[in-house]
This record gives structure tokens, C-alpha cells and sequence, in this order.
């Protein structure tokens, strides 16, 4: 399930941000929530002496996604050079936040007037123009060029920049985030994530304090399967760039992978604290604390620190900045995942969905049917099933106007749901067939982040249908793609005294 956090914020940044932030300091920062550390970047420009500090700013926050702040950083080397064709490629660049949404009308259509003009203002270095030309592939005024069009474009322009000029890491950077910006077709998208590795372990080992390298890898290692590979990424990128919320946060995707759990609250612990900080100097916006909140809280979950887990819950409501509309949506996230991960069906019953657009009830709706079918309530489960469903079918129609592919397919979390509403109607073979194809499923596709793994579902169906070496299986295998977490370990351990099996050692750590 796509469920994807605070506890009280440390006074000032938490000891993990304030030791990075004493001992490292790197140039190409600037002036950065005070600080300016935000790794090493090397970029020259043929633009006036005086800006290329503040345009190496630029970019450094532009590696850490601080768009709103590197969006400031580059309007004010314009302001002060308006001869420098970058500093609009810069301004473009800040509109297209790769990984996180894709890019409508209105911001295509700004960033490819500021690419023309720094077209017509034409760099004084060849390289400068071919950066420029890459990103106006992306940003190009034809509407009937869909978003993996331009992404693929994009990333073909970079990837001959790269070739053209192999000892830039700047151009190494941006080409290995071009790779993993493509969305997946097929394999395709582990092919892309595994050469943009090999591209950015090279520009990591040769540049260990570049932003982009570390940042990047992370997030083409953020599968069950690479995770392993981006560790050591994860355990630098928050010392590179401690100045940066989002630097701070995310190694956890890499620790939240690997089960690795106080690791995670550390790093999202520091990532709020800043994020927060951040949001009140105006460098910042919400979604960088709340998307701390969301790993935050499904990490104190696994190590069964539940109330610290409310904690992060009751706390969204004071997130500086954040709209009410962001706050009810994130609480209701919140406590969906808390009632499952708890197993307090009740708690998952009574669930309000939040206000406004169906589309974002889908959570609730989900939690609200698991809950009720596993109280043995197949009445109320099958009528919060139909609700999910209309929730999950506007979400469809939402992402295929915005250019999604694929949005018809029918999530594994409503196969989920399907296979527990059978359950509690009795039909047990049914609801057994349809949770382990849904675990198959999500095996080949890969298990999201910060969900509850179907595999594990299925370990909890057969426990309670009286299988527990089947029940066993199926928790081991959940473990080895989605490591150390505590449903699995205490499944595993359950699992083996019903089947009067020792205990694999290490499995209830």
C-alpha cells in the first residue's frame, strides 16, 4: 500500500545535524539557512565573477530539490548579471521537480521562455549552450509531447553532454537523474537506475562531497533489490549537505529499506528540525517536514514506539506553513497506517476520511476495510471496499489527465482488500488465491517504501486459517525484501512455535 512522517522538535537541529554542520564545510554554498553547507560544486560559467559563488549555490540547492530556495539563489545571479545565460537555465531548472511531479502547462511554459532567452542571450562557452539546448528538449512548446517523451529527450541531450565533456560532474550529476526521471517501462526502469549508478558511483568516488552524487544515488537505489548499493551514499549525503532538510531526510529511504530503524528516526529527526527551520526563514515550504514526518513515524512503528508514533501524529497540526488541507490529509495517512501496523481493527473501523476530493480517501477507506474484515464485520467491509474503489477509480482518471501511464491497473492494495473482504465472507480458498497473487505481484514489481508488504498479509491470512508453516514461508520471504520489520519478525516468530519449529536465530531482533 502507498501509505507513505514528529516527535517533539529538537531545540535548534538535532546533535546528528549540528556535528555535520561543526565539522564540514563546503564551498559552493553560500549563505544557506545560515550555515551554507550544502556540499562541493564545481561549475564555471562564462557569467560575471561576482555571481559564480551565488550561481554554485544555485546549483548545490538544486541537487538537494531546495527548489524554492535555489529558485531565489538564481533570480538573484539574474539580478545581478543579466547577461548570464545560467542563471535562466537555473530558473528552468527549479520547475521541473524531477521524481516528485510532473510539470504542467503553466510551469513548461515558463521555464521554456527562460530557456529562450538564455538561448538569445547567448553563453559564451559551448559546453553552457549545450546545457541550455538539453533542457530546452525538456521544456520544448509542443503540447502534444507527453511527460516520458520529454523526460527520454532529455536525458538522450544529457547523456551526449556527458560524453562530450566526461570530467564534469556537473554534467555526470544531472545525466544519472535524467536516467532514473524516466518513468519504468517494463524493465526498463531498473536498466536505467543500474546505469545511472555505474554513472554516479564514478562521479561519488571522484567527487565524495558532490551533492547530486550522493543525493542521486540514493534514489536509484531506493528498490528491495539495490538497496544494499546506496548505503554508503545514505551514510554521507546528511554530512555533505547538512544546511539541506531534504539532505537530512534522505538517507532514510535507504535506511527504511535496510530495516535499518534508529537510523531513520535520526536522520528524519535532523530533517525536520531543519525542514522547520527552513519554512520560517521563507528557503522552504511544508511538504519538506512532512515527508520527514511520514518515514519518521512508520520507523518508530517498526521498533513498537507507538506512542512516540502518536506522537509525530498529534504534531502534524503545528507544521509551519503547512494549509489545512495538507494537515487533514496527512493525519488521516497518519492514523491509517498506525491502526494497521498496531493490528487495532476498532481504531481502523472508526477512521473518518478527510474532507474534500474523494481521491484522497483512499487510505482511509483502505485501512477502514482490512479492519472490519479482519473483526470479522464482512458487511462493513464490503461496503468500505465499494468506497475504496470509487476513491481509487478518481485517483485513476486524476493521473491520466496529468499524463500517467498505466493507471488502470488495478492497485495491489485493493487486491488486498478484496482478499480480506473474502476472508471475512468465508470464502477462505478465495481470499488465500487472491492475497498470494496480489504478493506476487508486488514481489516482481518491487514492495513501496513505507507499506505493509502483501507477502506479510498473507503470512497474517495463514496464521489465522491454522497454516503456520505456510504462514512461516511467507513472513521469511516478506523479511528478505522488506528487512527487520515487526509484524514479519513477531509473524516469524509466532509462526515457528504453531509449527514447533525453531526459531531461525537473529528473526525476532
Amino acid at each position: 500500500m502507498r501509505i507513505h512522517a514528529l516527535n517533539t522538535i529538537l531545540a535548534l537541529l538535532t546533535g546528528v545535524a549540528l556535528v555535520s554542520a561543526q565539522e564540514h564545510h563546503h564551498a559552493g554554498g553560500g549563505e544557506a539557512m545560515g550555515g551554507g553547507h550544502l556540499g562541493e560544486v564545481h561549475f564555471p560559467t562564462s557569467c560575471a565573477p561576482g555571481v559564480q559563488k551565488n550561481f554554485e549555490k544555485g546549483v548545490a540547492l538544486l541537487h538537494s530539490f531546495q527548489y524554492s530556495a535555489s529558485g531565489q539563489t538564481f533570480q538573484q545571479v539574474a539580478d545581478a548579471d543579466p547577461s548570464c545565460a545560467m542563471a535562466y537555465w537555473g530558473e528552468a531548472m527549479t520547475l521541473w521537480h524531477a521524481l516528485w511531479e510532473r510539470p504542467d502547462a503553466a510551469p513548461l511554459k515558463k521555464g521554456h521562455d527562460g530557456l529562450e532567452k538564455a538561448a538569445r542571450l547567448d553563453a559564451r562557452s559551448a559546453r553552457e549552450r549545450k546545457y541550455i539546448a538539453a533542457a530546452a528538449t525538456f521544456f520544448q512548446d509542443n503540447p502534444k509531447l507527453d511527460y516520458p517523451a520529454r523526460a527520454e529527450a532529455y536525458s538522450a541531450a544529457m547523456g551526449k553532454l556527458h560524453a562530450a565533456y566526461p570530467e564534469d560532474g556537473e554534467a555526470a550529476a544531472f545525466y544519472g537523474l535524467s536516467l532514473i526521471s524516466i518513468p519504468a517501462h517494463g524493465d526498463a526502469d531498473l536498466a536505467n537506475r543500474k546505469q545511472a549508478i555505474a554513472v554516479l558511483n564514478q562521479l561519488f568516488a571522484a567527487e565524495p562531497d558532490h551533492p547530486g552524487a550522493a543525493h542521486y544515488l540514493i534514489h536509484a537505489c531506493d528498490t528491495p533489490e539495490l538497496a544494499p548499493q546506496g548505503l554508503a551514499a545514505a551514510r554521507s549525503y546528511a554530512k555533505i549537505a547538512p544546511d539541506s532538510s531534504h539532505a537530512l531526510h534522505m538517507p532514510s529511504h535507504i535506511f527504511s529499506r535496510l530495516g535499518l530503524w534508529q537510523e531513520s528516526i535520526d536522520s528524519n529527526l535532523a530533517a525536520a528540525a531543519a525542514a522547520e527551520q527552513a519554512t520560517k526563514m521563507h528557503l522552504g515550504e511544508a511538504k519538506y517536514q512532512l515527508h520527514a514526518l511520514d518515514f519518521l513515524e512508520y520507523a518508530y512503528l517498526q521498533l513498537g514506539r507507538n506512542a512516540d508514533a502518536q506522537h509525530v501524529i498529534d504534531e502534524v497540526a503545528s507544521v509551519p506553513a503547512a494549509s489545512a488541507e495538507e494537515i487533514t490529509d496527512h493525519e488521516a495517512t497518519f492514523r491509517a497506517r498506525y491502526a494497521l501496523e498496531t493490528h487495532d481493527w476498532k481504531m481502523a473501523t472508526d477512521l473518518q476520511a478527510p474532507p474534500g476530493e474523494i481521491y484522497k480517501q483512499d487510505n482511509t477507506w483502505w485501512a477502514r476495510t482490512i479492519g472490519a474484515a479482519r473483526s470479522g464485520d464482512a458487511n462493513s467491509a464490503r461496503a468500505d471496499l465499494e468506497k475504496m474503489i470509487a476513491a481509487t477509480t478518481a485517483g485513476h482518471a486524476r493521473m491520466k489527465r496529468q499524463g500517467y501511464e498505466d493507471v488502470d491497473k488495478e492497485r495491489i492494495d485493493q487486491i488486498e482488500t478484496e482478499a480480506w473482504v473474502a476472508y471475512a465472507e468465508g470464502n477462505k480458498d478465495e481470499a488465500l488465491k487472491t492475497l498470494r497473487a496480489a504478493a506476487d505481484r508486488e514481489d516482481r514489481e518491487g514492495v513501496g517504501d513505507l507499506g505493509i508488504p502483501a507477502r506479510e498479509m498473507l503470512g497474517d491470512m495463514l496464521m489465522e486459517s491454522n497454516e503456520p508453516e505456510a504462514a512461516l514461508a511467507a513472513y521469511q520471504t516478506a523479511l528478505k525484501e522488506s528487512p527487520n520489520r515487526l509484524d514479519s519478525r513477531h509473524g516469524v516468530e509466532l509462526a515457528s512455535k504453531a509449527a514447533g519449529k525453531e526459531q531461525p536465530a537473529g528473526e525476532s531482533k
